[in-house]
């Protein structure tokens, strides 16, 4: 009975491209804006207590949203399980890359990160069964081509924060698969207020595991013990929040009524985001090796798009 019902809200959700690109563009404007302050941050927290702190500040406005918008929504939402399954895969991207953040430019781990539309295309072909074109393994190879140039790897100086964003990348390309194919049927608003309780019970059991087993000197943004919070830890922590609820609404809203395929391709807006950050915050500026693999993954996600 609540299967048919699920079914039915699905198939009742119709594709809207042009406000999916607007938010998407929004999401990530705001997503990176908070990456970078994450960079900025990352030698004062350790990542747990940003999980902890920034989602324990983002939930109750969330909740609050829930209860404007759709009260009926605080009951067990469709597609539990799912639900669960898309908010801890996740978390489990968002550890990977904000753990290469400390170690990589924020343009080189943003440009690494978005060879998204690629894993995107490869898991479409994978789980959804779509036909990937030559056009679409010649993208596949170009991206892999500008990955190369961006990192450059060498043998014997292999830096294996270089392998995080591309990690996050197949983490983050599954977990919209399965927002469009297994949790379209779930509310945004309920998709968000599950991926921050997964931030809150992840950075909690973390914190309490590392307390309790780690013995000895306990620094990194892994490890530390957490920061002391003063009135300005507190307003890059309110300016956390506000990007994680950007964040998260804006992804589930943009992949649920537009095709992955296409989305994934718009998500490219946080590449010059943040290169535009690197520069104004860390004077981080890349060299032409660097802008021509953007570039080259840059094509090869519109080539995915066209594919």
């Amino acid at each position: 009975m609540s299967f048919g019902r699920n079914s039915a809200r699905k198939d009742a959700i119709g594709d809207n491209l042009p406000l999916a690109v607007a938010v998407i563009i929004f999401t990530v404007f705001g997503l990176s804006l908070g990456d970078a302050l994450i960079k900025l941050t990352s030698g004062d927290f350790v990542i747990w207590q940003i999980f902890v702190l920034r989602s324990a500040l983002a939930l109750p406005a969330l909740l609050a949203a829930v209860l404007i918008v759709r009260p009926d929504l605080l009951q067990r939402p469709p597609a539990l399980i799912w639900t669960a399954i898309r908010s801890l895969m996740l978390v489990a991207m968002w550890i990977c890359y904000y753990l290469s953040l400390p170690h990589l430019s924020l343009a080189v781990a943003a440009a690494a990160y978005y060879t998204l539309p690629i894993f995107i295309t490869l898991f479409s072909a994978a789980i959804l069964g779509e036909r990937i074109s030559r056009l679409g393994w010649a993208a596949v190879a170009l991206g892999f081509m500008g990955v190369l140039l961006i990192l450059r790897p060498k043998a014997g100086d292999f830096n294996l924060y270089a392998l995080l964003p591309l990690t996050a990348a197949m983490l983050y390309a599954a977990s919209m698969l399965l927002t469009r194919t297994k949790c379209r049927a779930v509310h945004p608003l309920i998709l968000s207020v599950a991926l921050n309780i997964a931030f809150i019970g992840v950075g909690a059991l973390a914190s309490l595991l590392i307390g309790a087993f780690v013995t000895g000197e306990r620094d990194g943004f892994l490890l530390a013990a957490w920061a002391k919070m003063g009135s300005s830890e507190w307003v890059s922590m309110g300016l956390l929040a506000v990007s994680i609820i950007i964040g998260s609404v804006g992804a589930a809203i943009a992949y649920q009524i537009a095709p992955p395929s296409i989305i994934g391709s718009f998500d490219f807006a946080y590449v010059g985001f943040a290169v535009l950050w690197s520069a104004v915050f860390f004077y981080e500026w890349p060299d032409m090796l660097t802008l021509f693999g953007m570039a080259l993954i840059v094509i090869a996600g519109i080539m995915s798009l066209r594919q």
